[in-house]
Order: structure tokens, then sequence, then C-alpha cells
């Protein structure tokens, strides 16, 4: 059986969750079906370098489409891995960047497509801010591929729910709920000499402090992520209290400026909120979550958030908000705490009351700072939970019986 992947994001170009998941899910395919190909944008990668294995297909933009709007852009890359995708078994796409090659090459060359859902269009209508009428096309594109699709794989049970809400006219039947995973051996505390002092150095370059207590936060910089409520938030933590921002990739100019502006109101008003904005090597954002104290995910739409797996992984208690695919990840008061919140229902997953959203985060933040004995049971907790029920090796395994019972 030879199962294409078809992906936006594939080393050395992954900047999300989605492209993580991928990654992860190519290697452990590879042990169980008889051939795996990967199609991802960006070009060829370069000979010996990320993302250059047996099998990786990467695609060009169409140079006709250059100036075109982006959705036309990924469209006509789209059309590149159709074509491409000729000889599979099946065919699994991942975001919409993909869908569209995915639905193309089901009904091009005969064969099921599976769908991971990752994120939903309807839920994030600020990308019309990014794509402008893109986003009606990234949406049009997005409902084909799923009412159509011969699955729907759904990262938690919450995405699940989005999907049935947000597309009423797909069989429940056809939407299956397989997590995403974390790799344990990838996400482990410094432990030798050598990584202890590649933490320090990456502490020191950056200018955090390792003997304060910390908070952080990893995402990109989208309305989705929530970082602006956090950064409200943060004012309402104790002065000693260190505050790293793992935070870049901005979807637009308003977001970016906006998150400038309360870091710079935030610093104005207390020291150690240190911004790092170019993505981190594994191993450099591994010493930065291995030096806090608490994760924080404050986001107002989150499918499922591998994020908060991996702070799992090195043993940090998890706040997070209690919104769609968190839960699915942090038990309450065990692996960590949830904030509550009451949404818009109009896709934006505003809060109803920002204010309550933001001192409920904080209260939550000081409750674990305050308690360092349960944060560490927490923490322990929340390893052994990833270990248990997030591992890629279960979930390639779920997988494979998803893709079998189709063909």
């Amino acid at each position: 059986m030879r199962i294409d992947l078809l992906t936006r994001e594939y080393p050395p170009h992954v900047y999300g969750g989605a492209g993580v998941h991928v990654v992860e899910l190519a290697k452990v395919l590879r042990g169980l079906v008889d051939e795996v190909r990967v199609h991802a944008f960006d070009g060829p990668r370069e000979p010996g370098g990320p993302g250059a294995d047996a099998g990786v297909l990467g695609h060009r933009d169409l140079p006709e489409l250059e100036a075109a709007n982006p959705a036309l852009r990924t469209f006509g890359v789209d059309l590149l891995i159709a074509e491409a995708a000729a000889g599979a078994d099946l065919v699994h796409s991942h975001t919409w960047y993909a869908n569209f090659a995915g639905h193309l090459a089901s009904l091009l060359h005969d064969v099921p497509h599976v769908v991971s859902a990752h994120s939903l269009e309807p839920l994030r209508p600020w990308k019309a801010e990014q794509l402008g009428g893109g986003y009606r096309l990234s949406s049009y594109v997005e409902k084909a591929s799923y009412e159509a699709a011969a699955a729907i794989i759904a990262v938690s049970n919450g995405m699940r729910d989005d999907i049935l809400r947000c597309y009423p006219g797909i069989d429940p039947d056809r939407v299956h709920v397989i997590h995403n995973g974390i790799d344990l051996d990838a996400w482990k505390a410094p432990a030798t000499d050598d990584e202890r002092a590649l933490q320090a150095a990456v502490l020191d370059e950056h200018g955090i402090d390792p003997d304060r207590r910390t908070v952080v936060f990893v995402g990109r910089i989208t309305r989705q992520k929530g970082l602006p409520h956090f950064l409200r938030a943060a004012r309402r933590l104790p002065d000693d209290v260190q505050i790293v921002l793992c935070a870049g990739a901005p979807d637009t100019p308003e977001i970016a400026a906006e998150v400038d502006a309360l870091v710079a109101d935030l610093r104005a008003q207390r020291s150690g909120v240190v911004l790092i904005t170019e993505m981190l090597p594994r191993p450099h954002l591994t010493a930065v979550l291995d030096a806090a104290d608490v994760f924080i995910t404050p986001s107002v739409y989150e499918p499922l958030g591998i994020v908060n797996l991996e702070a799992m992984a090195l043993g940090l208690p998890v706040v997070g908000t209690a919104t769609g695919g968190i839960p699915d990840v942090i038990v309450d008061g065990q692996t960590g705490l949830l904030i509550p919140i009451e949404q818009e229902s109009d896709g934006t997953g505003t809060p109803l009351d920002p204010s309550r959203f933001e001192a409920d985060m904080a209260d939550r933040l000081i409750a674990v700072l305050d308690d360092p004995e349960g944060a560490r049971r927490m923490g322990q907790a929340g390893l052994e939970r990833a270990r248990d029920l997030f591992s890629w090796q279960s979930i390639g395994e779920r997988t494979v019986d998803l893709y079998r019972a189709l063909v």
C-alpha cells in the first residue's frame, strides 16, 4: 500500500503544529506501510538538507501566479501535487493548503482521500485580514474537500464537534478522532554536561534569568493563539515572575503592531519580559521550556495544541483555555489548570468578558506558581499522560487501520 501525504509544511519549512504532525506521522508510517511519499510546498529540498528524504517531493509555486492572491498561488501548487500523486493507493491531506490537492487527486486517480483537520476556516474569520478574498477561496475548498472526503481525522473531540457543527452535511460516521502526538525521546530535559552547557548559553543569549519564577508562551502571533489576552493578564502577575514569549510569524501587520505595543507596555511596568521572535531549533526551545515553571496556552481557538504536549513531555504544568481540543490534553487540577471562557458564537472565539477571562488566566498562573510542590505533581502527571495516550506509534497504527478500512 502506497500512502501519499500532502502538506503545506515539511522540513525545513515547518512553522506550526500541522507541520510537526506530518513529520512525525511520516516517520511512523514508513514502518507500517509499503511506501510513503510526502508532497510539500516550497520547492525541492536541497540534497543532504532538512526534508531531503527519499520519497519527499517539494513543489514550487507556478511562476504565472507569482503576483496572485496567496490562495490562488496555493491552488497552483495543489494542481502539481494532484498530478504527482498518480500511483498512490490513498492520499491524506493536511490543512486547507493541501486539501484541494487531495480532493483533485482523489477524483483524478480514483483513490480515497483522507483529511486531517488541524483547524477550520469558519472558525478563523480573522484570516480575511490576511487573505482578503482568498479567505473565501480557502473556505470554499475546505468545505468541498471535507464533504467529499472518504474520511476525516479530527485531532480532538472538540475538533470533531466543530467539524459537525460547521459542516452539518457530513456523515458523523466519517469523522474519526485520532489525536496529535509527541515524540518523548525528542523532548527531554537537558541531562548531559553538553546539554546543560547549551541550555546555559541559550538562556544567557536571550537574557532569561534561570533563578526567577517563569511563565513561557510558545506560538505564532495570530488571533487564535490569544497572545494579547495573555499580555494583559501578565500585568496581574507578581513582580518577580519572568515572562518569556517565543512568539513570531505574525499573520498581519496589524496584530504584529498590537502585540509589539502590549509588550512595550508590559516592559514599561516590570522587568523580565523576554520576547524571542525567531523560530528556535528544538534543542534551544527545550532549554527555554526546561527553565520555566509553568506553560501558558491562552488560545481562543485551538484544535489540540501540540505545544501543550511538548511542555508536558518536559514535566511542565500547563495552564490553558477550556476551548477546542485543549481539554483533551489538560486534565484540570491534575496535569494543569483550565481557564473558563464564554465565547462569541460568530466563529471568532472572542471572549464575551475579556477582563474576566484575563483575570481568571492570571489567577490560575499564580495558583501554580505559588504551589511548587503541586506544580511538580502536575508536571509529572502530564508527562505520564503524554507517554500513555499521545505516543506517535499508537497514533500511526490507528491511522493505518483507517487507511486499510478505506483501501
